[in-house]
């Protein structure tokens, strides 16, 4: 179990890096212009609070998988990690527009992989808090 939370670590820390790419992938400079300041700023701060998320859960994962998987309050917080990724991948399911992915290959391709990355996490998180 400790390699698959170093492999969530890992994956974590990956799609942190990837937010440093937001800006230019989403065309942040000329969309986030149309918003308000208070809009385009929620965005900046929410995006880099989440990746600074990411990143704590990405070093918890790595770092103290002992922990998590062996101690009381480490099942606390896996399960409530589990519950956290598994409404994450409701909304990859349910709440983004299949129009922003169908029909197009990389588009359909990050679905199925955020799909897969938000499943895997549930699921092990989830072993880790019931087992």
């Amino acid at each position: 179990m400790e390699l698959h939370l170093n492999i969530i670590g890992t994956v974590l820390i990956i799609l942190v890096s990837m937010h440093l790419f937001f800006p230019k992938r989403f065309n942040w400079k000329t969309e986030l212009n149309h918003l308000s300041l208070l809009n385009r700023q929620m965005i900046q701060v929410h995006t880099f609070f989440i990746a600074l998320l990411l990143l704590m859960i990405g070093i918890l994962c790595i770092f103290y998988s002992y922990e998590l998987i062996h101690s009381e309050f480490g099942k606390v917080i896996a399960g409530g990690l589990s519950i956290f990724w598994f409404i994450r991948l409701i909304f990859q399911l349910f709440v983004y527009s299949p129009q922003l992915w169908k029909g197009k290959v990389f588009e359909t391709f990050m679905h199925v992989l955020f799909t897969f990355i938000w499943t895997y996490m549930s699921i092990i998180f989830g072993m880790i808090a019931w087992a």
